[in-house]
């Protein structure tokens, strides 16, 4: 009896097991589908992972996430891991200005944090103290605060300008972009102000600066992210009872009724109700029908951007904070990584106990992505001793690069309208991932709420009752 009452419930497989598809995997799951999620890679978790090097532990890339963020902390306490991450209990950036000739720096450090105010009174204090614009520019990025609140982000025309435009015509010039707009817009879009869509631009400060005085509070897992995206995601899905297929790449869909059929690389064949394609842009188009999304040509022209990450180890604690923004430097965000990483633990921390694991997060990294790692030690390690006194006294014990040359989606201006929604033209194929029509940047929480988006789909479709969409992207219950 088991067996048939298994077998009449509706299939479902999910291609790709980041963010997006886990959260696809067990939405479907908890509504009774049987699930089957087919990753190509060992490992879950997307672009947002862990591997090993030597005994050390290593994030691939530095990934944050803010209070505003509901969809991702909503994962995370589905996947139990709430207590795997910190959540800074208010914002505090350490903008860290380095200037003058090399062998004598003048270094300046301001604090973008924010007060038990309202909005957007929650900033002014910071703001008037900020030493790294003058009074007129600090003026000059009020009144671009004001004219964001102003914005109406439904409005599509705003797709079609550059942010970068909209700020000089706004009051703003080459100071306030590099010490706010740009300090903030590069880590979290992945571009420039001048290439990026003031729809982007708009919604990521309106929602991470202008909505609620927390909302841009800063939060960073506490654990490699293989333990909460691979480890306890892995758990939750197999106790779910979805059934989860590793190093299975997907190597055919086919569309039919009353079933599709996905066909892996090892010669499986998966038939189901429902198919969501979970997985990065070009595996994704790669796999789709002809005529499924509108404008589907379209989706060749829809680009990625490169973020790279610089890893130092360093044999002595070099900085005294747990992260920094840099003004002034090739260098924009640095992380301490020493604790996470298990440094203390392996050969190296044994051999040296006050050593310091620091990771360099170098988004719209397009000039340097592929050059040699030399090269980038080169570059890089003066402008640490710059910056950091410490550091330009301390012996490096290690060096090594990561590089994800389709970080995320391309966020210029017009590709707003090639972004496809969960929904295609064929019945019960859903796509999901951060680069569909979210309304957010490919973030971790632009791919859960495509998880979302796809799952609400497919259950609607299914004439399954889901729950309310409160807009805050959390969990359901």
């Amino acid at each position: 009896m088991t067996g048939r009452a298994d077998a009449a419930r509706p299939a479902a497989v999910v291609v790709g097991g980041g963010l997006a598809g886990i959260t696809a995997a067990l939405r479907l799951a908890e509504a009774g589908h049987r699930v089957t999620l087919a990753e190509g890679r060992p490992r879950l978790g997307g672009l947002a992972f862990s591997f090993q090097r030597g005994e050390l532990t290593v994030d691939n890339g530095q990934h944050v996430y803010l209070r505003c963020c509901t969809a991702y902390r909503g994962l995370l306490e589905r996947l139990g891991a709430s207590r795997l991450v910190h959540l800074q209990d208010r914002l505090d950036i350490p903008v860290l200005s380095v200037t003058g000739p090399p062998a004598a720096p003048v270094r300046t450090l301001g604090r973008l944090r924010r007060a038990g105010l309202p909005v957007p009174l929650h900033l002014a204090g910071s703001l008037a103290r900020y030493p790294h614009l003058s009074p007129a520019d600090r003026a000059r990025v009020v009144r671009g605060a004001l004219a964001l609140r102003g914005l109406d982000l439904a409005d599509p025309a705003l797709d079609e300008v550059s942010f970068g435009d909209w700020l000089r015509r706004n009051g703003q010039n080459a100071a306030t972009q590099a010490a706010l707009w740009d300090l903030v817009g590069v880590a979290t879009l992945n571009a420039r102000a001048d290439q990026v869509s003031l729809a982007l631009a708009g919604m990521v400060f309106k929602t991470g600066l202008l909505s609620d005085p927390g909302a841009s509070d800063i939060g960073t897992a506490a654990v490699p992210l293989g333990v909460i995206h691979h480890d306890r995601a892995l758990t939750e899905l197999e106790r779910a009872g979805v059934r989860v297929l590793l190093r299975s790449r997907v190597a055919e869909l086919k569309p039919a009724a009353p079933q599709h059929a996905v066909r892996l690389e090892g010669g499986e064949l998966l038939t189901a109700d429902t198919v969501v394609l979970a997985g990065a842009q070009d595996s994704a188009a790669a796999l789709l029908p002809p005529n499924a999304v509108p404008g589907q040509e379209r989706l060749a022209g829809f680009g990625t951007a490169p973020i790279l990450n610089v890893h130092v180890v360093y044999d002595r604690k070099v900085l005294r904070r747990p992260f920094f923004a840099a003004l002034g430097s090739p260098v924009q965000w640095v992380f301490d990584r020493t604790a996470h990483s298990g440094l203390a633990a392996t050969p190296t921390g044994r051999a040296h106990p006050g050593a310091q694991y620091l990771a360099l997060s170098q988004s719209a990294a397009q000039d340097e992505i592929d050059l040699p790692v030399a090269e980038l030690r080169g570059r890089y390690l003066p402008e640490l001793g710059r910056l950091l006194p410490a550091a330009a006294q301390a012996e490096v014990l290690d060096f090594f690069v990561t590089r994800e040359r389709t970080a995320t989606f391309d966020p210029a201006p017009g590709n707003g309208a090639l972004r496809p929604s969960a929904r295609t033209e064929v019945p019960g194929l859903l796509l999901a991932g951060s680069w569909t029509a979210t309304g957010w940047p490919a973030t971790m929480e632009g791919a859960v709420r495509s998880g979302h988006a796809a799952a609400d789909a497919a259950l609607a479709a299914a004439g399954a009752r889901t729950p309310v969409d409160r807009g805050d992207g959390r969990w359901p219950r």
